[in-house]
């Protein structure tokens, strides 16, 4: 049998690794505890990318899990599953995820949604961890911009105890949103799985609402920053073309769910959306002007940091995600 010699680089390898080990206070023999199994925890949840001007920090606010049986409510559950299994996504389940978006733009720090605050689901709620683990302090908050009053966008603004997060903050909603959650006779007259929805919207504004400023869609509501009309997924859905210099954004909202099932699949309807017909002119309609206009878009429910751009495919389109970058 042939005698093993170690090379000088090997001794020399073994030596540095005895080291590194005396160093950390190891047992000689042990890797560093990321080499061991790491604890389960990620890092913080933000990415950020400019728009001419303005700084954009992505957001993420964890995910919820839920069926996908029953998710897409006009598509065959063994085509929703073929979509899925195309996408190397779980053919059970879907997770969904949420992100938010802080736009710096000059001297002010503008919100676009809120999360889920402490209302969501137990997968959810990463959000204020992820706010501050960028820098950024709900006190220096000037605007918050609601794109629509679904729960897991307007339950960071006021935690279940009904403080409010961002004390300072400017409210800003869509009028047509606002008109529709906000009247009695809908309420008194939604299904008793509504109810509930109705009871949220009112606990997050009540204590603000004659404060809260109501926006039209069309208009311009911010330095860089136009409301586009996206109804369908709540009446009031609104989306927003962020522009400064040569940089293009669009903010889709929830005009998809999950890109994979949703922009590959835009005639789908999520089981979200209450007016599925809408819901899907609208999608297309948006996701054909991301197209024209070679925009970024920026989705509330695609994988983080849920940015990227627009690219038609067959009878659908495609993310095609934002190359990730050390450099703003």
């Amino acid at each position: 049998m042939a005698r093993f010699e170690p090379s000088r680089r090997t001794v020399m390898a073994g030596a540095g690794a005895l080291a590194a080990a005396a160093a950390l206070d190891l047992p000689t023999g042990l890797a560093p505890a990321h080499a061991q199994g790491a604890a389960a925890n990620q890092n913080p949840g933000f990415y950020r990318y400019k728009v001419g001007d303005i700084t954009v920090t992505a957001l993420n606010d964890g995910f919820a899990k839920r069926p996908l049986e029953g998710f897409v409510r006009n598509a065959e559950l063994a085509d929703v599953k073929k979509a899925m299994e195309q996408a190397y996504l779980p053919s059970d389940a879907l997770s969904i995820t949420f992100t938010t978006l802080a736009l710096q733009i000059g001297d002010k720090l503008t919100l676009i949604d809120t999360g889920n605050g402490d209302s969501g689901a137990p997968t959810s709620g990463a959000w204020m961890k992820n706010f501050q683990a960028a820098g950024l302090d709900p006190k220096n908050v000037s605007t918050v911009v609601f794109s629509h009053f679904h729960g897991d966008h307007i339950n960071g603004f006021r935690l279940k105890n009904g403080s409010a997060v961002f004390p300072n903050a400017e409210v800003m909603v869509p009028a047509a949103e606002w008109a529709f959650w906000m009247d009695d006779a809908k309420m008194n007259a939604a299904p008793e799985a509504m109810k509930g929805a109705f009871a949220g919207v009112r606990r997050v504004f009540g204590p603000v609402a004659k404060d809260v400023k109501q926006y039209e869609a069309g208009k311009e509501i911010l330095p860089g920053v136009t409301a586009i009309a996206a109804p369908g997924h709540t009446p009031g859905h609104t989306v927003y073309a962020v522009s400064s210099g040569s940089g293009k954004l669009m903010v889709m909202s929830d005009t998809t769910n999950h890109p994979a099932l949703f922009v590959r699949n835009p005639d789908w309807s999520a089981v979200f959306d209450m007016d599925g017909p809408q819901a899907a002119a609208t999608r297309r309609k948006l996701l054909d002007m991301a197209v024209a206009d070679k925009m970024q878009v920026a989705f509330y429910h695609a994988p983080f940091p849920a940015t990227g751009h627009i690219a038609k495919a067959g009878n659908g389109f495609e993310l095609v995600p934002l190359q990730w970058s050390s450099a703003i």
